[in-house]
């Protein structure tokens, strides 16, 4: 009955009752949006943090939760740590502000620039970031310049120092144009190369010295890129300063002990300190948005 009598309601009357229900739904929208990108900075005192999945959540969570305790302690606050199936599910969230604080890769700052503008707050002073280009060890390939219209793997397109510094080394350096073939993870690329199925790959010394023997000795350094500021740990705009400010005090406090040092070296951080947007303006100026892929 309710169906019949909507249908023989009168043109302007049906209108108004249909602009009344599109109202109601788009009302209950704009809320359903503002809590899940709203200030969490309310009585509850919980912020949500998010950290690029380098590594297997379960992983990640061994290393950030016992961190993220200590920092519950020290300010009082809450920390809901929530991963990212992906990097590239990662990008999608911190670039729709998703996450009050993350820890990112340099590239993932400049880039939230154009949108979330997140701000940096810590990183390592120990080491800076730099890629590696390996080729087999019998390859007869023993200058870059000889790598120009050969496939090169990479492990995905927006990783810093796998894929971006050196796409935009032999670019702009070397002068050379290849061809890029993106594999998914570190371990592949290295696998591609030692097995011969592409002329060389991008990875990080890091990964590469975490390969087993056999894939390891079967490779060799032919290239690395210039050195960038490593991953921040930032938050949003939107967080007050002062709390920010308070988080940062409180990662630099637990460093001072030997067992903070540990923990943070898990990440890793081995020398925190403090950071800022100039850490990473020398990015800005090599132009990795001409290699930057979005979904």
């Amino acid at each position: 009955m309710t169906i019949i009598r909507l249908y023989t309601l009168k043109p302007n009357l049906a209108s108004h009752v249909y602009s009344g229900l599109v109202l109601l739904v788009c009302f209950c929208l704009l809320l359903s949006s503002r809590s899940l990108y709203a200030d969490h900075s309310g009585t509850d005192n919980t912020y949500i943090v998010g950290v690029v999945p380098q590594f297997e959540a379960r992983r990640l969570h061994a290393i950030w939760r016992p961190i993220l305790d200590q920092l519950e302690k020290k300010t009082g606050y809450t920390f809901d740590l929530q991963g990212s199936p992906s990097i590239p599910d990662f990008e999608k969230e911190f670039l729709a502000g998703k996450f009050d604080f993350a820890y990112m890769n340099p590239y993932h700052l400049v880039w939230s620039q154009e949108s979330s503008r997140y701000l940096p707050l810590i990183r390592d002073h120990s080491k800076q970031l730099q890629g590696v280009l390996v080729v087999n060890n019998n390859s007869k390939i023993n200058d870059v310049t000889e790598l120009d219209g050969k496939i090169v793997t990479f492990p995905a397109p927006n990783a810093l120092g796998a894929s971006l510094l050196i796409r935009a080394d032999l670019e702009d350096i070397f002068k050379i144009k290849i061809i890029p073939r993106y594999v998914k993870t570190h371990d592949s690329v290295y696998l591609n190369v030692a097995l011969n199925q592409a002329a060389a790959g991008g990875g990080v010394q890091k990964t590469l010295n975490r390969q087993q023997k056999q894939v390891k000795d079967s490779l060799k350094v032919l290239y690395r890129t210039r050195k960038v500021a490593p991953h921040p740990f930032a938050s949003h705009p939107r967080i007050d300063p002062e709390i920010s400010k308070r988080l940062q005090d409180a990662l630099l406090e637990i460093a001072s002990t030997e067992e903070g040092k540990q923990m943070l070296a898990r990440i890793p951080i081995k020398q925190i300190g403090t950071a800022s947007m100039g850490d990473y303006l020398p990015l800005n100026k090599m132009g990795l948005e001409r290699f930057r892929q979005e979904d």
